[in-house]
């Protein structure tokens, strides 16, 4: 047991303090006489702190890489969803081609749904290897959702150089008779 002093000894003696807590005051007292003062972080704790500041901004990263994965599965579960419940049902024995991909598909389509297809009012959609038939309405709302999904749009508007160089090219051809029965 560390030495009290004298003070401590008189206060024992009173009775006003218990012999505990002299005991604890002084142990408190002589700690504080030889303790260092207070260290800084070792290299090593500098280390750890930032191999845990790296982990956690890692993880925060692959958080958001997941969080936005999984929004783009809900987006395009949901234009799936809008194909599936808008589509307009193909009839006909006319083949309407359109090229995707580089290759060149066919649809089985009525004269009603080739002028429809050619005027914008209808636009081609691919859910997985199949083509279908979507209102302009719908495919809007498939185009914000997942522009991908559309392969051929007649009604959108293209960029100024196309236009440029497609108003040239028609006024070049305008010189060509084009019978009025050539289906292509």
């Amino acid at each position: 047991m560390a030495k009290a002093n004298p003070l401590q000894e008189q206060l024992l003696k009173a009775g006003l303090v218990k012999k505990s807590k002299v005991a604890e005051v002084a142990r408190e007292q002589n700690k504080a006489r030889h303790a260092k003062g207070p260290a800084g972080p070792s290299e090593i704790q500098i280390e750890a702190e930032r191999a845990r500041a790296e982990k956690a901004e890692r993880d925060r990263a692959l958080e958001a890489e997941r969080k936005a994965q999984a929004r783009m599965a809900e987006m395009r579960a949901q234009a799936r969803q809008i194909i599936a419940d808008k589509k307009v049902p193909r009839a006909g024995e006319s083949e309407y081609r359109f090229t995707v991909d580089g290759v060149i598909r066919t649809l089985l389509v009525n004269d009603d749904l080739r002028k429809k297809l050619s005027a914008g009012v209808l636009v081609i959609a691919r859910v997985d290897d199949r083509f279908e038939l979507l209102p302009r309405p719908a495919a809007d709302k498939v185009r914000e959702r997942d522009a991908s999904m559309i392969v051929l749009d007649h009604g959108q508007a293209q960029d100024s150089a196309a236009d440029a160089t497609a108003s040239d090219d028609d006024a070049y051809y305008a010189q060509f008779k084009v019978p009025d029965d050539l289906v292509w």
